[in-house]
């Protein structure tokens, strides 16, 4: 079986956030000097995990947290993160740049719901949860493409030597398991850090849940599951893809929106 981790942190808080300002994709502030230390906290917790690649939204809010996160990292601080548009926060149109309240009443005159309304110009639900299927199927194919290849090819990961270890209990509960210590695999094949945002975070884990079958830990709660993610809060999930299979992969969440570090 081919096995992928990933691990994802939203990004840390802008003024914005504070304020409750919709940032969405066209207010693209810096962090704040808060959300740098939770930036910065969020690297220390993840500090012992040899990741294998990072992504992050091209959003300067999430490349800063991204950058802060590797750079308190101990194995891969000069690790390239790679920027993707598909990990974006979800477009809001008319309604960026204005107070939460102001969605909620744009969401109340035309008899609807947040978070399922869409204000003028921006993106239904469903296109946030296509963007987040795409990256998600990038991702495991990326995994099975290190499978296949020779352990002297550029990019192929060591399978039998590499140690990951991981602030959690240890997610490789169901691969095998390494003879040299607690929260480390012989059979990983990618170890991916993303870095996204609350709104995008909250459909693609709807997504992997709803359409994937994802277990999930038993004391999660309902409420859990539908809220956004903290700043720099962080959720891990351990993906099984049989003989390559990217059709059906086996999922499990190992944590939820994790904020012991804040």
């Amino acid at each position: 079986k081919v096995l992928l981790l990933f691990t994802i942190s939203f990004s840390g808080e802008t003024r914005y956030n504070k304020d409750k300002i919709l940032q969405g994709q066209g207010v693209d502030e810096p962090l704040s000097a808060t959300g740098f230390r939770q930036a910065d906290a969020a690297g220390l917790f993840l500090s012992n995990v040899k990741f294998t690649h990072v992504f992050s939204s091209d959003l300067l809010r999430a490349k800063q947290t991204a950058a802060a996160i590797l750079g308190k990292n101990k194995f891969c601080k000069d690790l390239e993160i790679k920027y993707d548009a598909r990990l974006r926060e979800r477009k809001y149109g008319v309604a960026e740049g204005r107070p939460l309240a102001d969605l909620k009443a744009m969401a109340k005159q035309a008899g609807e719901q947040c978070p399922s309304f869409t204000p003028s110009g921006g993106e239904t639900l469903d296109e946030v949860k296509e963007r987040a299927r795409d990256f998600f199927e990038f991702l495991c194919q990326l995994a099975v493409g290190l499978e296949h290849k020779g352990p002297d090819m550029p990019g192929a990961s060591s399978r039998s030597s590499e140690q990951f270890v991981f602030p959690w209990t240890n997610p490789c509960s169901e691969a095998e398991p390494s003879s040299e210590g607690a929260g480390s695999c012989r059979t990983l094949d990618a170890n991916v850090l993303v870095v996204s945002h609350g709104a995008y975070m909250r459909n693609w884990i709807g997504y992997l849940v709803s359409d994937l079958h994802c277990a999930l830990p038993a004391d999660l709660t309902k409420s859990h599951l539908s809220s956004v993610s903290p700043n720099t809060g962080v959720s891990h999930f351990v993906v099984k893809l049989g003989s390559g299979n990217l059709l059906k992969p086996e999922i499990t969440c190992v944590c939820l929106n994790q904020d012991s570090h804040l």
